[in-house]
C-alpha cells in the first residue's frame, strides 16, 4: 500500500502541477486636471437635491473614480479662491476633500475669474502634454474691491499656459425678469443666475466646452462626456506567476518508500 501510495504522488509530480497568479499592471500617459468648484452660498440652493453643493460632490467624486492614471487637484472660490489640493495621484485623498466641502469656508461671493486663475497657477508647472481645468459655478462674477484677477485677465492668462477649460454652469433655473421700482416707475429688470456668455467665452477660447446642468443627471452626463474627450492613454500588462507544486509529491513519495522500507526490516519482517 505504502508503495503504490509513493507510486501515485510520483506520477502526480511527473505531472507538474502549477499554481498561477495573475496580475495586472496598468502604465500611461495621464492628464492633469483641476477641478474648481465654486462654494458660495447659493451653492445650498436646492432646486437639485438635496441642494447643489452635495450634488457636485458625489458627482466630483465618481468622475475622480473613474481616472486611475490621472493627476487631478482641487481648487475652491467664492469671494476668493483656494487651494484644497494640489494635483496628485492619491485619490483616497482628493476623495476625502472633495466630500468636506461645505459652503462658507471662504470668503462668500463669486469671483470665477481668481478661481480660474488660482486652477491655472497649480497647473503651470506641471509637465503633463495635456492640462485641463474643469470649472463649476452656479453664478455670476461678483467685483468687490478685493477682487484681484479679472475673469478675461484670468482667460488670457489659461490661455498663455496652454490649458484646456470645460466650463459648468450649475442651475436649474432659468434666466429671470423681474418689476423693479424706481422712483415710483416700474422698470423690468434681467436677474442672469449665470454669466454663461463668460462661462462660453472661457471655453471656447481655451479650447474647451461649455455645458448646462439642471439636475444631477445632467450633471453626471457632462462629467461623461468630458471623460471621453479627454482620455488618457493607459497600457494594461497582464503577468500570470507561476508557483511549483510538484516537490510536496516528490517529498511525500519519498517519505512514503523510506516508511516502507523500515516496516519490511521491522514489524513486517518475515521469518524464516
Amino acid at each position: 500500500m505504502l508503495r503504490l501510495l509513493a507510486l501515485s504522488c510520483i506520477i502526480l509530480a511527473l505531472a507538474r502541477p502549477q499554481r498561477h497568479t495573475d496580475e495586472q499592471m496598468r502604465k500611461g500617459e495621464g492628464i492633469d486636471i483641476v477641478l474648481a468648484i465654486d462654494v458660495s452660498g447659493s451653492m445650498l440652493s436646492q432646486d437639485f437635491q438635496p441642494n447643489r453643493l452635495e450634488v457636485a460632490k458625489e458627482v466630483a467624486e465618481e468622475f475622480i473614480r473613474d481616472r486611475p492614471i490621472d493627476r487631478i487637484g482641487l481648487v475652491i472660490f467664492s469671494g476668493e479662491s483656494y487651494t484644497l489640493c494640489p494635483i496628485t495621484t492619491d485619490k483616497n485623498t482628493l476623495i476625502q476633500e472633495v466630500n468636506g466641502l461645505r459652503s462658507g469656508m471662504l470668503q462668500d461671493g463669486t469671483l470665477i475669474g481668481e478661481g480660474l486663475a488660482t486652477a491655472v497657477d497649480r497647473l503651470s508647472k506641471s509637465n503633463a502634454k495635456s492640462k485641463v481645468v474643469i470649472l463649476l459655478t452656479d453664478g455670476k462674477e461678483e467685483a468687490p474691491e478685493t477682487r484681484l484677477i479679472d475673469p478675461l485677465t484670468a482667460l488670457e492668462i489659461t490661455k498663455t499656459q496652454g490649458v484646456k477649460v470645460y466650463t459648468i454652469g450649475m442651475s436649474a433655473q432659468n434666466n429671470m425678469t423681474v418689476q423693479e421700482n424706481i422712483k415710483g416707475k416700474k422698470q423690468s429688470a434681467t436677474n442672469d443666475f449665470l454669466d454663461e456668455q463668460l462661462l462660453r467665452r472661457i471655453a471656447s477660447e481655451t479650447g474647451g466646452e461649455y455645458f448646462r446642468a439642471r439636475d444631477k443627471l445632467s450633471l453626471q452626463s457632462i462629467y461623461q462626456q468630458i471623460d471621453k474627450m479627454e482620455k488618457s492613454k493607459i497600457e494594461v500588462q497582464s503577468l500570470r506567476h507561476y508557483q511549483e507544486e510538484f516537490i510536496p509529491l516528490l517529498l511525500i513519495a519519498l517519505g512514503l518508500l523510506f516508511a516502507e522500507l523500515v516496516l519490511r526490516f521491522t514489524l513486517l519482517r518475515k521469518f524464516p
